[in-house]
C-alpha cells in the first residue's frame, strides 16, 4: 500500500489521470472538488471518496485556505497514466 498526504494551494491539484486499481481519498483539511469520470463531487473534512479502477479523476482545492488529502493506493508502487 502507498499512502500520500498532499497539500495544495487554492485552485490547484493533480492533473486528470487514472490507475489500474481503485484509489481512496480522505479529506483532512479544506474542501476538495473531485472530477471523477466527468462528474463533480464536493468533499469536505472527514469525507471519503473512492474512485474505481480505470476511472479518470482529479481534484483541486475549492477554498481559499488549506487543502490536505490522504490518497491510498493498494499497491506497493503507484501506477498512473
Amino acid at each position: 500500500v502507498c499512502l500520500f498526504v498532499t497539500d495544495f494551494p487554492p485552485g490547484r491539484g493533480p492533473v486528470l489521470h487514472r490507475h489500474p486499481y481503485e484509489e481512496t481519498f480522505v479529506v483532512h483539511d479544506g474542501v476538495a472538488t473531485f472530477t471523477v469520470n466527468g462528474e463533480t463531487i464536493e468533499a469536505t473534512v472527514g469525507q471519503v471518496v473512492v474512485v474505481p479502477a480505470g476511472t479518470t479523476h482529479r481534484y483541486e482545492n475549492a477554498t481559499q485556505g488549506r487543502l490536505r488529502v490522504l490518497s491510498v493506493h493498494p499497491r506497493p508502487v503507484v501506477e498512473q497514466e
